[in-house]
């Protein structure tokens, strides 16, 4: 596609009526696994569509809506497939969310939920360092409690040591946690850890 074809396709697709900006689609890998669970990885509708016409996605499943350009009408599609393998990274980027991630959004000293806030277990006064061996999410009772003490003078104690985690084992955390809204047509290809009905 030449960028003139481009700029035409971009400018058709975006008159949108307001409403079809809430239709993202799940993007799967060539291996029909989402590229990430948390945050799931979701385009929004127009990259999606921009995606396809590119034929740089196959369309598994589509939403009932349809958009229109003067030349042409494609239903809006829900679940898009990468036609080229996108290696997950293995390295994991020390990040404040995915710190919680790893810690499952709860405080690694009462296991607390919400108000989380992250702890230095040997504080950086006493010369911890901030990285994955050092930093666990605290709740913020159990972060003043902590301040610059050790362990053993805050009566503390850790749930489980700090580590740097896997890719893969942050992946699978990230399935105990499924967004507030899951499409129908997305729930053949996400596996959550739920029980499952008898």
């Amino acid at each position: 596609m030449d960028g003139a074809t481009e700029i035409e396709f971009r400018t058709q697709f975006v008159r949108e009526p307001g409403a079809l900006k809430s239709h993202p689609a799940l993007v799967l890998n060539a291996d029909y696994r989402p590229l990430s669970y948390y945050p799931l990885s979701l385009w929004p509708w127009q990259e999606a569509v921009k995606a396809a016409w590119l034929d740089r996605v196959q369309i598994v499943a589509e939403y009932d809506e349809v958009v229109r350009s003067p030349s042409t009408s494609i239903r809006i599609p829900s679940v898009v497939v990468l036609k080229d393998f996108v290696k997950p990274q293995k390295r994991v980027a020390f990040t404040r969310f995915n710190l919680f991630l790893r810690d499952e959004f709860s405080c690694q000293y009462c296991g607390a939920k919400g108000d989380l806030t992250f702890d230095h277990v040997v504080p950086r006064a006493r010369g911890g360092v901030t990285s994955w061996e050092n930093v666990v999410a605290a709740c913020s009772g159990c972060n003043l409690r902590k301040g610059s003490k050790s362990l053993r003078q805050s009566g503390l104690s850790l749930r489980k040591p700090p580590r740097r985690p896997g890719a893969e084992e942050l992946r699978n955390v990230g399935r105990k946690f499924p967004p507030n809204y899951l499409h129908d047509s997305w729930l053949d290809y996400l596996y959550w850890d739920s029980e499952l009905e008898a």
